[in-house]
């Protein structure tokens, strides 16, 4: 097999300019005359190059985006302008994106780091108890959104299925959250519980829903607002994983008030993107002690003088977490795309 000649970057920019060219030439002109006039909206979702617009009437109208528009996600507010009913497929387009107050990102191995939805005011992270309750992808959220300054809440679901035993040894792991300040609501679909206090909770709110696929994200959108029709999925017999049912992004109104956005689930959340002091100041309760380690580099490992391993060995900070910090810095580098890689 002839190995294929690996184009130069003057190259590449030159068959880039030349698809760029084309594409402009080929895309037909849009009419002016048959578009109405700017009006305020809401995107409900992305469909590759088109998405679904809430307009302030609450009607929803699928629209082509303008060429000019770089990224858009549920969330956002946009500009968009209404065509002729009488035109066949696709007629209404997104002018313009207004500036985004928040955007909730997750890093992809390949394309990078994804927005998923705008000004956005709270994230929930939803966990269950099965498959199971993982405080490793609860520590990994938190750091996203703390590294956001977005507020989080966390919500264990699925609570129906705990016996008193299982209860009683799962108490402590949250307790750990509750000790350093994170909100934490235990719920169940099968029987309601806590179903209320989730509403009070999300009500004049932008909710972002985030978690592993099959902790029941998409269930939980049902029971909180059966309208919605979200699809669910059952856990995977054979890997015990959770299949993933929402593919996109979703935007939902509650009639109490607040808005909900069910996001992709995702297996496990990356890290790679962030710099390894951020991450450290992800960990709120290692905040009092950052600047006054022994050492300017320090590792927070074994290095002389460390304040949090201090604290830690003092149970100042809890030993899971410590763990968690060292496991999500030694993830951060094996999981790093190799294009990311620092030359050595």
């Amino acid at each position: 097999m002839v190995k294929k000649t690996k184009l130069s970057q003057g190259q590449q920019r030159r068959v880039s300019a030349n698809q760029a060219r084309r594409l402009k030439k080929e895309a037909p002109e849009i009419d002016e005359s048959l578009l109405g006039p700017p009006l305020e909206g809401l995107v409900i979702s992305r469909f590759g190059q088109h998405a679904d617009i809430e307009a302030s009437d609450g009607t929803v109208h699928r629209c082509n985006l303008r060429r000019t528009i770089g990224s858009l996600v549920t969330g956002d507010r946009v500009v968009w302008r209404q065509g002729d009913a009488a035109l066949d497929g696709i007629s209404s387009v997104v002018e313009a994106v207004h500036p985004r107050r928040t955007v909730f990102s997750r890093p992809d191995y390949y394309d990078g780091v994804k927005p998923v939805a705008a000004n956005i005011d709270q994230i929930v992270i939803v966990s269950s108890v099965m498959p199971e309750f993982s405080t490793n992808i609860v520590d990994r959220y938190l750091v996203a959104t703390e590294t956001m300054e977005i507020p989080p809440l966390l919500v264990l679901n699925k609570i129906d299925m705990l016996t008193p035993q299982a209860q009683a040894e799962l108490e402590p792991q949250l307790q750990r959250y509750r000790q350093i300040g994170y909100e934490i609501l235990l719920v169940s679909c099968e029987n309601q519980s806590g179903l209320d206090e989730l509403k009070a909770r999300l009500k004049d709110k932008i909710n972002v829903f985030v978690g592993q696929s099959g902790v029941g994200k998409s269930t939980l959108v049902n029971a909180l607002m059966p309208e919605a029709a979200a699809i669910t999925g059952d856990i995977s017999d054979v890997s015990g994983l959770g299949q993933h049912t929402t593919t996109t992004a979703k935007l939902y109104h509650f009639p109490s008030g607040g808005i909900l956005i069910d996001s992709p689930g995702i297996r496990e959340f990356a890290l790679w993107h962030l710099e390894p002091e951020r991450v450290t100041w992800c960990f709120v309760e290692f905040r009092r002690y950052l600047g006054g380690c022994k050492f300017r580099d320090c590792t927070h490992g074994s290095d002389p003088g460390c304040l949090i391993r201090e604290a830690m060995e003092r149970g100042e900070i809890h030993p899971e977490r410590y763990a968690s910090y060292h496991r999500i810095l030694a993830s951060m580098e094996e999981s790093r795309p190799p294009r990311l890689n620092k030359p050595g």
